[in-house]
């Protein structure tokens, strides 16, 4: 059975009637995400809530961790005040396997050198309940999908890319640890209600056009911000015509332009891999909520009507693509690319493929490359540059490898790495070029700025599909076209390939991993966590301290930060991931890689104390030690990429007191917002230009801090000259109070802790009534048979209503009794 079924059931026997009272609420048809939104509202809707305006609070059914996040989403829970997490949570070791010589040996190395962190996430998910997926098990995204996604359902995971879900109709959200601990809490989750955006995909995919072209496609229309604070939903014939693991492709790299999340509604394809992945409880209780778990059909027959924009793409005429290098959203059709490469002088030799990761390491993704490779070999030809192929998860491995895909890909020339991130996250001890080495890698991953894959500004990564980086390295040019070009084999003949065909699923089903996971036991809370307190990698954590209640005045700048700056800039992963749980020696590598606007270097800032210019981390710590703290300026789209909920967190340790920038990514502001930051935003944007070096720098009227209040910043120059700008803010009032408390955590153990402290009364009260009843005199027999009738009353009371809950779950099952005991009696 299902993990969790229990909960999906009560979730599947309520939606019905919540949709429908969302309709009356609002008063017209709803789109598929309105739908699962108003669905899991904390409280019930009584009204309309506006798109990008109103913050909501929301009760997702389950939340994920990759072992990276999960150290200090972890390590704040435990201040919390809660034995166990309040819904379903698993945690993913898939982050910190260092990609180097192939599979078996990177996770031998890995699992010795990271033991330390291994056993305290094992033990720490243990104590509270939280499933624990062992390395080598695979990528969170993937197991999410294989094991947990639900049409219908809510989730967030501590991971930018968490929507991957949304290929099995789910409303998944990428987000920070902080949001993480507040739904274990039992807290509501609090989201500024999306926008809106449709996607109409007609026509069909063919030939060498993959699920990963919709979305490189969308990325070039929406750039990486233009889905900031929406949800994208696919519809039309085209989005029916794609296999659910494509669609996970799809809602994946949503997260490349800054959407909130992506998905797509309930189908057969989707009800087909639930089905091979052993959910077909799942299927078949989704079957009868189908017209529930899509938009109403006024919302395809009018989509403008409903959605904010719309985008159509005709997938007929949907060419390849590859995006790059640098940025997600720089997209290049294929035919186009030998014109980009001498344009832009782009080195056309390729040094490195790779296929897998998150977004595409699938079955079908698998498959079709495998197909490419059986192809070249069978005309004479092999991979002309190094080859990886990283596994999703161990089940997808242990199946290809039973299907005969691996073995093709080796032959072909391929290393099989760990099921793990590797170099998509930066974890690859690259061998083969050195740092400062300009060269071309091409990926079928998600991101591809600067230094992400291995550590090197000048490498140039382009992203695409797995089939399309197999014919690349065949051919070892970035400009080659496999649907126009031939290449030449040993014997010297002219040989092309034809385009790739790969199975959606395995006819024989996959195959099961059952040594992975270690599931919650009843006794877990039995189990005591343990932190060597001279590791350099575990750290427990102190909260942060609640405002003073004064101004900000006269902080120095520490930084004013010149172009795109994303969260890989804030806080780099690579060989940083191993202290993600070791808050003070993380924040070494704080804007590491932000480059400074006034001398164009990247991760140096000027001390105002002593006029040397250091790493930007030890002049905070310098400030921090003298008691000031201090304040960063940013440009557009400040804190894009990842969720890395580090790069807020380590400001705030090391004294930073706000970002004030031109605009911000969605998580990053909101993660910045739960560490008791302000994230402040420049009302004229031109006022950027107006920060200088020498810059002292004051926040005034934070007593009078208010929801859709403007905050005053008061510049005072070197030269003794005076600027007032004001700042915008995207603060509520519960908001409010995380920044007044020194973070959300300390509220929310506040709040664990009047509880606890209300349940202790009311036991004592219990306990002294009882002590009273027993010194009571035997009741009257007459009063004795009152109180049996009373009883008698409240048990069938309580058994009626047990009895309409229990209808409720189980309609849509007896539904499906009653079919077959119709073609029982035919």
């Amino acid at each position: 059975m299902t993990a969790n079924f229990d909960m999906i059931q009560k979730n599947y026997a309520g939606f019905k009637d919540k949709v429908e009272n969302a309709r009356q609420v609002v008063g017209r048809p709803l789109t598929y995400a309105e739908k699962i939104l108003y669905a899991h509202l904390w409280e019930p809707a009584t009204r309309e809530l506006k798109r990008g305006k109103e913050f909501t609070d929301f009760g997702p059914d389950r939340v994920a961790m990759q072992d990276a996040t999960a150290q200090m989403a972890l390590l704040q829970f435990m201040h919390a005040g809660r034995k166990s997490t309040a819904v379903p949570a698993t945690a993913h070791c898939d982050h910190l396997i260092v990609a180097q010589t192939g599979s078996k040996e990177d996770l031998d190395r890995a699992i010795d050198e990271n033991k330390e962190v291994y056993d305290f996430i094992e033990s720490i998910s243990r104590k509270y309940g939280v499933g624990f997926w062992k390395p080598g098990a695979g990528i969170i995204h993937q197991v999410i999908l294989e094991n947990y996604a639900f049409p219908g359902g809510m989730m967030i995971g501590s991971d930018s890319h968490t929507p991957n879900a949304g290929g099995l109709g789910m409303i998944a959200i990428g987000v920070g640890g902080a949001d993480v601990v507040d739904v274990m809490a039992g807290m509501p989750w609090e989201l500024k209600w999306p926008k809106m955006i449709g996607v109409k995909l007609a026509g069909r995919l063919s030939g060498w056009t993959s699920p990963k072209d919709v979305i490189l496609k969308v990325a070039g229309i929406l750039t990486v911000k233009g889905g900031t604070g929406a949800i994208i939903e696919y519809f039309g014939e085209g989005a029916d015509s794609i296999s659910c693991t494509g669609k996970a492709t799809i809602c994946n790299m949503g997260a490349e332009v800054g959407a909130t999340t992506s998905l797509f509604a309930y189908d057969e394809k989707m009800a087909a891999y639930l089905r091979k992945t052993d959910r077909r409880d799942v299927a078949g209780l989704s079957k009868y909520l189908i017209d529930d778990l899509k938009a109403d059909d006024e919302v395809y027959e009018n989509p403008e009507k409903y959605f904010d924009q719309v985008i159509e793409i005709n997938l007929n005429e949907l060419e390849m693509h590859i995006n790059g290098p640098f940025t997600p959203d720089l997209a290049w059709p294929v035919s186009k690319m030998k014109d980009a490469v001498k344009q832009n002088n782009y080195p056309d030799k390729i040094s490195v493929a790779l296929i897998g990761s998150c977004t595409n390491s699938s079955y079908e993704d698998i498959d079709r490359s495998a197909n490419i490779a059986r192809q070249a070999l069978a005309k004479g030809l092999k991979a002309k540059v190094q080859f990886t192929i990283t596994p999703g998860s161990e089940q997808v491995r242990a199946t290809i490898q039973r299907d005969g895909q691996l073995q093709s890909l080796t032959e072909f020339g391929g290393m099989v790495l760990a099921n793990a991130c590797g170099p998509c996250i930066g974890m690859w001890k690259r061998l083969d070029t050195k740092t400062g080495e300009r060269n071309t890698i091409v990926t079928s991953f998600n991101r591809n700025f600067a230094k992400r894959n291995d550590n090197n500004p000048e490498t140039l990564a382009f992203v695409a599909s797995p089939e399309l980086v197999t014919a690349l390295a065949i051919s070892g040019s970035l400009s080659f076209n496999p649907a126009t070009d031939y290449l030449v084999n040993g014997k010297g003949e002219q040989v092309k390939l034809d385009p790739p065909f790969g199975d959606e699923l395995p006819a024989h089903g996959f195959e099961k991993d059952t040594e992975g996971f270690i599931a919650p036991s009843d006794d877990g809370y039995k189990t005591k966590v343990i932190i060597d307190p001279k590791s350099e990698r575990l750290q427990f954590m102190e909260p942060f301290t609640p405002w003073d209640k004064k101004d900000f005045v006269d902080l120095p700048l520490l930084l004013k930060v010149k172009g795109k700056c994303t969260t890989d800039h804030i806080s780099p992963a690579g060989a940083w991931l191993r202290f993600r749980g070791h808050l003070d020696n993380i924040s070494k590598n704080m804007f590491i890689g932000a480059i400074n606007a006034f001398t164009n270097k990247p991760g140096e800032a000027k001390n105002l104390l002593t006029g040397e210019y250091k790493q930007v981390h030890e002049v905070a710590r310098d400030y921090k030690a003298k008691g000031f703290g201090w304040i960063v300026v940013g440009d557009e789209n400040y804190g894009e990429g990842s969720s890395r909920e580090h790069a807020a967190m380590e400001p705030r340790f090391l004294g930073g007191k706000a970002i004030i920038t031109k605009s911000f990514a969605r998580i990053h502001e909101t993660n910045l917002k739960k560490q008791g930051m302000l994230p402040l935003t420049f009302a004229n944007p031109s006022d950027y230009d107006k920060i200088q070096e020498e810059d002292k720098l004051s926040l005034v009227g934070l007593n009078e801090f208010a929801p859709e209040k403007q905050i005053k910043l008061i510049v005072k120059h070197s030269d003794g000259s005076v600027d007032e700008i004001m700042l915008n803010h995207s603060f509520n009032a519960g908001q409010i109070e995380w920044f007044k408390a020194g973070g959300a955590l300390n509220l929310i153990a506040a709040s664990q802790k009047k509880t606890t402290s209300k349940k202790k009364v009311a036991s004592k009260k219990k306990k002294h009534v009882s002590k009273k009843k027993a010194v009571k005199k035997p009741t009257t027999k007459k009063k004795s048979a009152t109180k049996k009738k009373v009883v008698k009353k409240k048990l069938v009371a309580k058994k009626k209503v047990k009895v309409h809950v229990k209808k409720k779950i189980k309609r849509f099952a007896k539904k499906k009794t009653v079919k077959k005991v119709v073609r029982k009696k035919k």
